[in-house]
């Protein structure tokens, strides 16, 4: 069982508890925050602390400019690519999200989100996670190793009516050079690893192409713009003409105005050329890649056709191969889920703090956090029949769930576990209703930690 069962206190002081600071005192603030947080994530300062004393001296160390999110992340991050060193495939998942805090008074120093009009902090999650193996349906299971890497920044805010040259706009930094730069900070793909880098249309452009092939890791990528053509240089020889691997069906997850639904889709395969764009300096070198297309014949009405064009370094020359592919980017829904839990499990959007660099360093606690309840809801998931440990979970917690609601005929395990804490939460458990949420886990944990504290005050009277 993951230590991310372990009890608040315990879990915090493994998280931050090789965090350098420069000042003990610092370090033991932000555990003993870390532990608050975990144990209330309501996103708000005032619902994790009971006393005064605590909540001001919470204040005071995110008050601190220098404290930053990369010192309070790094010795996270730095376990994470130590894990993600030992022997094993492994996904390197990214994705852009914003955090939206508009409507606060105090908050002019936050960066524009969306329509340009709200105001925010953009957060990109670099979410490693660990392949343990393969359904029938070609669709990795696997368990959430830790953030890789994450960069939370203020947008920059261009004066209405401003617009930049194009040669202004390559000379600048931009925020498209975040995708898949962690990459220049690993020095070498670790023996016996191999790291697939996954993303969506928004990294469809040549540096992380580039930066994975010098890196040696792989890559599935979702194309935005058709940049590639044949290997004969006729972009007419493209995926139309490519004969058909095969049939196959998607299960498709809900979206804003789209339910849920499963999608029969064809699929081709072609060996294709990334052009190499300009940039200064000159034209970069061509790129050869795979390139997969994925497409919806019969779409039902109401619902938009699915469409997906995914460039990747791996072999596309056998119908398992490229079902392999098309699995490593349906994976892509552990980062979303990753930004949900982030949002709606520990709501990171709730904070009433103002300046920026303060919300900056309750978001690198909370995003942690956030890793804490991704990974036990995947657990159920990818080792559901694995026995959990009481001694990590707690006695006195499994001895709540075991009179609420009997123990499971064959002991606790993992999905059994996860289930318990739902119905705690309001899930009803029938067999229509699929696995439980985000929101009746996340009422169930809270409601196991007050029992299990409310026992405790009384065996201590």
């Amino acid at each position: 069982m993951s230590t991310t069962l372990l009890p608040a206190a315990q879990w915090a002081q493994l998280e931050f508890g090789s965090v350098e600071l420069g000042d003990r005192r610092r370090k033991d603030r932000l555990i003993n925050m870390a532990t608050h947080l975990a144990d209330n994530p309501g996103g708000t300062l005032p619902q994790a602390f009971d006393g005064w004393a605590e909540l001001k001296a919470a204040y005071r160390f995110l008050d601190q400019p220098k404290t930053g999110w990369e010192k309070i992340s790094a010795a996270h991050w730095q376990r994470t690519r130590a894990r993600c060193s030992e022997p094993g495939e492994y996904l390197l998942i990214e994705d852009t999200t914003e955090l939206d805090y508009t409507g606060g008074v105090g908050r002019e120093d936050l960066g524009a989100i969306g329509n340009g009009h709200g105001r925010g902090l953009r957060l990109h999650t670099t979410l490693a996670v660990k392949i343990e193996t393969w359904n029938l349906e070609q669709r990795p299971e696997g368990v959430v190793v830790g953030l890789f890497d994450q960069q939370c920044w203020n947008r920059r805010v261009v004066p209405w009516g401003k617009q930049e040259s194009r040669a202004q706009l390559l000379r600048r930094p931009r925020e498209s050079q975040r995708w898949a730069a962690v990459l220049e900070q690993v020095s070498q793909l670790p023996p016996g690893c191999r790291w697939i880098y996954v993303a969506d249309r928004e990294s469809d452009f040549y540096e992380p192409i580039e930066r994975c092939q010098r890196r040696g890791v792989d890559f599935v990528v979702r194309a935005c713009q058709r940049r590639f053509v044949g290997e004969s240089g006729n972009p007419s020889q493209a995926l139309p003409t490519a004969p058909v691997c095969g049939q196959m069906e998607l299960e498709l997850r809900s979206r804003p105005r789209q339910g849920a639904r499963k999608a029969k889709v064809e699929v081709r395969a072609a060996a294709m050329i990334y052009r190499g764009p300009y940039r200064p300096g000159g034209c970069r070198p061509d790129l050869p890649l795979n390139v997969v297309e994925v497409r919806e014949k019969e779409t039902p009405e109401g619902s938009e056709p699915l469409h997906w064009i995914i460039l990747t370094s791996l072999p596309c020359e056998r119908w398992a191969q490229v079902q392999r592919v098309i699995g490593y980017y349906t994976a892509r829904w552990w980062v979303e889920e990753y930004h949900k839990a982030l949002k709606s499990g520990v709501k990171v959007e709730e904070s009433q703090l103002r300046r920026a660099y303060r919300l900056e360093s309750l978001v690198a606690i909370l995003a942690i956090v956030a890793v804490r309840l991704l990974h036990t809801k995947h657990a159920a998931r990818a080792r559901p029949d694995e026995r959990v440990d009481v001694k990590v979970f707690g006695q006195q917690a499994i001895e709540i769930l075991a009179k609420k609601f009997g123990t499971p005929r064959g002991g606790w395990t993992n999905r059994e576990l996860l289930r318990a804490l739902a119905r705690l939460g309001g899930f009803i458990g029938r067999r229509s209703d699929g696995e439980p949420g985000w929101q009746t886990i996340w009422r169930g944990w809270h409601r196991l930690i007050y029992m299990a504290q409310g026992a405790e005050l009384i065996q201590c009277l």
